[in-house]
Order: C-alpha cells, then sequence, then structure tokens
C-alpha cells in the first residue's frame, strides 16, 4: 500500500476547471473519501490517480513515486491502482472466480485460481465462484469488484460511488461489509460519493469538493462540528440560513441568536444552523407549519417572522401550534457575508 498525495492539481474540459488548484492526501491505509455534488470534481480526482487522464497542472505522488504531471503520466497499468465502477464493470462472459482472477496473470493458473476463491470467500461470495454477473444481485456483483480490485494487491483502491442504486437496508450492510474488508487488507482508499451519510460512516479523512475547488479536509468529526463555509457546512447535512449583521458579538435571528465574535462588530454575517441543534419544546416565539416522521426523529417546519426553518428532533415529541425554541451552540455557525 502507498499514501496518495495531490499536490495543486489541475485538470480542465473545454477551457472549463474541473479541478481547480487541489491538494489532498490518502494517507497509508486508511480510507480518505471524497464528498461533493455531481459536477464537483470527484470522479475526476479516481481517473487521475488511475492514470486514465493527464494532468494540467500539479502533481500526484503514490507513496514516494511522482506519477502523474503535465509532462508526464505513468500508464495506469504501471500504477497498480485497483479501481471499482459506479456500474462495478465485471466481465459478462466471466463468472465470479474468472472475473477476481483476471488480475492475476502474473500467477500461474492454480495459484491464480486458489488466490481468487480466497478473495471470494473474503467478501463472502466463495460459493458463489461460479456464477456469471447476470445471475448475481447488485450488492454481489459490488462485492465481487471489490475481491477484483483488491486481489492483486494494489498499491489504493478507488471506489467510484460503489453503494449507489442499492437499496438503504442493503447500502448500510455492503457499507460495513466493504469497511471490514478493506481494514483487512489495510488498503489505502479513495472513495467517492455524494452522500454525506456513506462518507461520514466510511471515512477516516474526509475532503469536500464543490465546483473543482476543496472546500474544506481533515477528519469526518472536525469538518462536521467545525464547518470552513456555509457550503461545507451543507454537504454534511440540513441547515437553516439567515443572514444578518453582528452586535454585541452575536447575531440575532427571528429564532435568537447565534454567538459570533470572531466577526467585527457591525459586519454583515451568514447563519448556518443545523437543523438537529434546534430544540422545540411548547411555548411561544414560533408556529408549526407541519410534522413528518424522519425515521427516529421527526422533521418539523417552524415559521418566525417569515422566515421558515427545519428542525430535527426526537420522534412522537409533544409539540402545540406554536413552540419556543433554543438554537444549541455547537450546531451553531457564522461565516462573513
Amino acid at each position: 500500500m502507498s499514501s496518495v498525495t495531490l499536490s495543486n492539481v489541475k485538470r480542465a474540459y473545454d477551457g472549463a476547471w474541473a479541478l481547480n488548484d487541489v491538494s489532498l492526501k490518502a494517507p497509508d491505509g486508511q480510507v480518505l473519501a471524497l464528498l461533493g455534488p455531481s459536477g464537483s470534481g470527484k470522479s475526476t480526482i479516481l481517473r487521475l490517480i488511475a492514470g486514465l487522464e493527464p494532468l494540467d497542472g500539479g502533481e500526484i505522488r503514490l507513496g514516494d513515486e511522482t506519477v502523474s504531471t503535465p509532462s508526464h503520466t505513468l500508464p495506469a497499468e504501471a500504477r497498480r491502482v485497483g479501481m471499482v465502477f459506479q456500474d462495478f464493470a465485471l466481465f459478462p462472459h466471466l463468472n465470479a472466480g474468472a472475473n477476481v482472477a483476471f488480475g492475476l496473470d502474473k500467477l500461474g493458473r492454480a495459484e491464480r485460481d486458489a488466490k481468487a476463491l480466497q478473495w471470494l470467500d473474503r467478501v463472502g461470495l466463495k460459493h458463489r465462484a461460479g456464477a456469471f454477473p447476470h445471475e448475481l444481485s447488485g450488492g454481489e456483483q459490488q462485492r465481487v469488484a471489490l475481491a477484483r480490485a483488491l486481489a492483486p494487491a494494489p498499491r489504493a483502491v478507488l471506489l467510484d460511488e460503489p453503494f449507489s442504486g442499492l437499496d438503504p437496508v442493503l447500502r448500510a450492510e455492503l457499507r460495513d461489509a466493504t469497511l471490514a474488508t478493506l481494514a483487512e487488507a489495510r488498503t489505502t482508499t479513495l472513495f467517492v460519493t455524494h452522500d454525506a451519510e456513506d462518507a461520514l460512516q466510511v471515512a477516516d479523512c474526509l475532503a469536500i469538493l464543490k465546483a473543482g475547488k476543496l472546500l474544506q479536509s481533515g477528519p469526518p468529526r472536525e469538518a462536521y462540528d467545525r464547518p470552513a463555509s456555509i457550503d461545507a457546512a451543507a454537504a454534511l447535512g440540513t441547515i437553516n440560513l439567515h443572514r444578518g449583521r453582528v452586535e454585541n458579538a452575536a447575531v440575532t435571528t427571528p429564532f435568537g441568536a447565534v454567538a459570533a465574535a470572531h466577526l467585527a462588530q457591525g459586519a454583515s454575517a451568514d447563519v448556518a444552523v443545523r437543523a438537529e441543534a434546534l430544540r422545540l419544546a411548547p411555548g411561544e416565539g414560533a408556529r408549526v407549519l407541519s410534522v413528518r416522521p424522519h425515521g427516529a426523529h421527526d422533521l418539523v417546519r417552524i415559521e418566525a417572522q417569515g422566515l421558515v426553518w427545519r428542525a430535527l428532533i426526537p420522534a412522537r415529541t409533544a409539540l402545540g401550534e406554536t413552540v419556543s425554541v433554543e438554537i444549541q451552540t455547537a450546531g451553531a455557525f457564522t461565516f462573513s457575508a
């Protein structure tokens, strides 16, 4: 395994930056999750690391080896990087065992087949070694693709939206199984997703991207608790917004004040408050517009002075037509406007 380091990486298509000066690192044996909406540059990063495209600026290193610069691109087959595509890209004419064995061509036939079976066993599919891709479920195909990527002992493995299209229960099961397999193999991993829950669940390190720019990188808890911007905060869950002015080290909203001691007196400021940071109780101050089930919580829309916010509260909490609102400090942030 090797660390993967991007330094000031740039990539343009038709004169528009798909990635603009992005620097980040996936440490040895850890999972770096790349989180962002479509068009943020996540999949472009994977293609650049895999050697499928050249750089327009910066460099990429695998361990201590520089594999990409604007003047040099080490061929993909020489990088020893595994990749699991969004559609898994299994060979339809090969059964599961042969798919996994495909990248082990430097081994003898018997050793190749034995190692393929070992990897299928590690992902719980040894009994399906003879099944062809069309005979496998989506979850089984994903596990075969993971085994195929890991079997050649790559320096790093790249996962491009590996759980998209799966139902929520299977998604959670596969996420846990994939994490366990990666941890056992101690494989450096870059995991692309647009789903905040997936990113927070799998990441040792998290990088948030938007429109080709890196918004924030670091431990998942730090990114959630101390977002660097409104966009970074919004990437990790529902937020409520308000713009106001700093007075006496705080910004007043219709639902209460939010601390802003780091901003200058009188400055225009944007407030972001996570839905779960609102505490509601029977009282006055805000009007309840709707209450909808949201798993173990209820999603409540409240209104005050024409502003509508969303609160995520414990399910079946008794509320009246009006409520008092308390903003918890831990989930409330202010940024210069």
